[in-house]
């Protein structure tokens, strides 16, 4: 926790945040008295008082002769003292704590799922029927390692109609996208690895890598994809392990990968060891077909994952990984030692949504809402004067700037305070350059109030 504020109580705040973030590990060897000072700005004596009372508290150890180290067991991993402090209201952790835990009266514009009744319940509660009647093990056996052999057959031809071939095998389920990422990170990954983002970029990819405690580097985001220059000078300088994207429905941008980028992303991957991880989740809500990367590369140095907490239930939870073959048996060693097995009613229950007669009339019915409501949210939004980057040709996303002089993040504390939750920009930024964009869920702007508090909120800043 921090201090007072005292230039020694400061020189204490960055050891005790270092050992906390695991940046100093046990028995660290600490700046020496002159550099800590140098780095720090401050007096020599404010180091040696600093470092003194470290030591009483038994933070640290002084070892005669050869210098300060750290002592203790390693500390309890602290994602908040994780990477540079930025604003409560722009932490990914709490924009996700304020959206899951906000109360029923709650109207959420950042949120990024849809409202519970636009998606298929019919089809999801027609499915625990069906399960319920069943003299069936999926209501109370493990699954197997890879997950449900008629879902990964479901998947092969699902990813065959984007031009994926990934046969069953090659196919695991998983958690979520969320476990899917978590999985690869552990599986290619260690402490100090480079991973690209785009930048902006789901909010929750940064938090999630800070638990892996990578070095983070974000590429602009342009409407056509990431931008190749900077890409390109990224792979040069920082010889990235992953990078991180999605083709088709960009979060939070709703941008879509053209052919040509697409092309020119993998030219570039080849010539490295890059490993790129392509997020599928809003596959669904696509009506235009953007490329698939793992399609054009044929799953050598893609992964593609999905899940289907956006499209049939949050509460189901269900994804997926598609690898070449000796990775997915590295992968489901990974699931074992780490969940031993997946959750096959909730499997069970997601393949018979998605299989259901209805789902796929529905999911139409779902793009025609969200085209209606893109359009009337932009012009609503036009109206207060906040532009909208692209026109997005699918999904739930408008990544929108606001009026000249506005800062999103007191925006976002402003609204707060009358029951709305937005999403400031600099939450998907990892350079932090978004402080005047707001993303919004056009599924979740259906109450005249969110653009009557906006209007307000934009007059407190005038």
């Amino acid at each position: 926790m921090a201090r007072a504020g005292t230039l020694i109580e400061s020189v204490m705040d960055d050891i005790e945040s270092k050992i906390a973030s695991r940046a100093y590990l046990p028995n660290t060897r600490l700046p020496s008295v002159r550099a800590q000072a140098k780095a720090m700005q401050v007096s020599v004596s404010t180091v040696v008082e600093a470092y003194d009372r470290l030591v009483a508290e038994g933070t640290i150890v002084s070892r005669p002769g050869a210098g300060f180290y750290t002592s203790g067991p390693i500390a309890p991993l602290d994602l908040n003292q994780i990477g540079p402090k930025v604003a409560r209201e722009i932490d990914p952790l709490w924009v996700s704590k304020e959206s899951l835990e906000a109360t029923p009266d709650a109207l959420m514009p950042g949120c990024g799922w849809l409202p519970s009744e636009w998606l298929y319940q019919t089809g999801i509660k027609r499915a625990m029927r069906s399960l319920a009647r069943q003299n069936s093990l999926d209501l109370t056996e493990y699954a197997s390692p890879k997950g449900s052999q008629a879902f990964r057959h479901f998947l092969q031809r699902r990813l065959l109609s984007q031009n994926i071939e990934a046969r069953p095998e090659h196919i695991m389920l998983t958690e979520s996208g969320t476990h899917a990422i978590d999985l690869i990170a552990r599986f290619l990954l260690s402490p100090g690895d480079t991973v690209l983002v785009d930048d902006p970029c789901y909010f929750n990819f940064h938090a999630l890598l800070k638990a892996h405690r990578v070095n983070i580097i974000g590429i602009p985001y342009t409407p056509n994809g990431p931008d190749l220059e900077r890409f390109a000078q990224a792979l040069a300088d920082y010889n990235p392990r992953l990078y991180i994207t999605n083709s088709g429905i960009h979060n939070p941008t709703g941008a879509h990968l053209t052919p040509s980028v697409a092309h020119q992303l993998l030219t570039l991957a080849k010539a490295s060891e890059l490993v790129i991880v392509e997020d599928d989740i809003f596959a669904d809500l696509e009506t235009t077909r953007a490329p698939r990367l793992a399609a054009l590369d044929g799953l050598v140095q893609v992964i593609e994952i999905g899940s289907f907490s956006k499209t049939v239930s949050a509460s189901v939870r269900c994804g997926f990984i598609a690898a070449k073959p000796d990775w997915i048996e590295q992968l489901v060693d990974l699931k074992i030692a780490t969940s031993f097995s997946g959750n096959r009613l909730d499997s069970e229950i997601v393949l018979q949504t998605l299989t259901d007669s209805g789902y796929r009339k529905h999911m139409e019915k779902l793009q025609g809402w969200l085209a209606k409501q893109r359009i009337d949210v932009s012009e609503r939004l036009l109206r207060l004067g906040i532009q909208p980057w692209i026109q997005p040709k699918d999904g739930m996303f408008l990544w929108c700037r606001l009026p000249t002089g506005t800062n999103a993040t007191q925006l976002a504390q402003d609204c707060l305070s009358k029951g709305i939750v937005l999403a400031p920009g600099n939450v998907f930024s990892q350079s932090q350059s978004a402080h005047d964009y707001l993303r919004f869920n056009v599924a979740q702007c259906t109450e005249q109030k969110i653009f009557d508090v906006l209007d307000w909120a934009l007059k407190q800043q005038q």
